[in-house]
């Protein structure tokens, strides 16, 4: 693939649980797609297919890998798991519902000052933001020119875009990043960034970089 083309990310948020909206699930194991968000995964891989997606890397959690899969399969990849895709590592407030936890005093600095904010016996969203960031370059570096698919979650995801848009981490609760979303971030060959997309839900991009049509017969 050319470097002289950027490596495009094309970040995927997982599709929807059960307790998609309703809990703080974090790294806790065993939480799988609901069966909208299985059909969900389906269309992501759909929405993709007209990309020339050369790699996959997911989150190593259930809801991630199970949002992949379809992906993997259409393209013939396998989906490699990544510690920096991870979700956030909530700490203490892991499995709480968010109607309890918006009560609590801290829950204002989380929404309107989240870099000073570290999860009682977790991760802070600043080191949540760097893992990201840091995660998205390597991978970048190691494809470059090509199409790239990551699978994680709404938080580092949003992080992610924050700093690829040159937003403030404490503005980063402004970006939304719906279950099965797709944004794209363009990343060049001297370490600048673009962002092409944000939060789509409906449509192809193969506008972004057609795949390659079949080779003619000799």
């Amino acid at each position: 693939m050319s470097t002289n083309l950027p490596t495009l990310l094309l970040l995927v948020r997982h599709g929807v649980t059960p307790t998609t909206g309703q809990v703080l699930p974090g790294r806790a194991p065993g939480l799988h797609l609901a069966e909208a968000g299985l059909a969900q995964a389906e269309k992501v891989a759909k929405r993709l297919e007209k990309l020339p997606v050369t790699a996959i890397y997911t989150s190593p959690l259930e809801r991630t890998r199970e949002t992949a899969a379809p992906t993997a399969v259409r393209f013939g990849l396998e989906a490699r798991g990544h510690d920096g895709l991870l979700e956030c590592d909530f700490g203490d407030w892991t499995g709480a519902r968010l109607d309890e936890l918006s009560k609590l005093p801290e829950w204002q600095t989380v929404q309107q000052k989240p870099s000073e904010f570290r999860f009682p016996g977790g991760e802070s969203f600043t080191e949540m933001s760097e893992r990201i960031v840091g995660a998205l370059d390597d991978i970048a570096a190691a494809h470059p020119g090509e199409v790239v698919a990551c699978f994680s979650h709404a938080d580092p995801l949003k992080a992610a875009l924050a700093h690829a848009l040159g937003t403030p981490l404490d503005s980063f609760q402004r970006i939304w990043v719906n279950p099965a979303s797709v944004s794209v971030i363009a990343r060049h060959a001297d370490g600048s960034v673009g962002v092409l997309h944000t939060n789509t839900t409906t449509g192809s991009l193969r506008e972004l970089r057609p795949a390659a049509p079949p080779a003619a017969d000799a």
